[in-house]
């Protein structure tokens, strides 16, 4: 059936057991290169635009960050967003 079709039925993807390290891996990279970049975590959330407290989770690996953050993020950083996401092995 046509994805758009009445009664499509999608397959779930069930997945692996790397995907429960992906938000911690990820946080850890933003984290150390905050902290290479030289910015406090409230310093670096407030030039980012995200909330300190929100930031903290996402250093942690507590929250699924979104893409707007993560481009904000990178933007702050002066990096690429694939930069990030290397470093991560994403």
């Amino acid at each position: 059936m046509r994805c758009g079709a009445i009664n499509c039925r999608v397959p779930r993807v069930s997945g692996n057991t790397d995907d429960q390290n992906v938000l911690p891996r990820l946080g850890a990279v933003i984290r150390a290169s905050r902290k290479t970049a030289g910015f406090s975590q409230e310093a670096f959330a407030d030039a980012s635009g995200i909330d300190r407290s929100h930031m903290g989770k996402i250093e942690r690996g507590e929250r699924n960050i979104t893409l707007l953050n993560l481009v904000r993020i990178a933007h702050t950083l002066n990096c690429r967003l694939s930069e990030i996401l290397a470093k991560a092995n994403l």
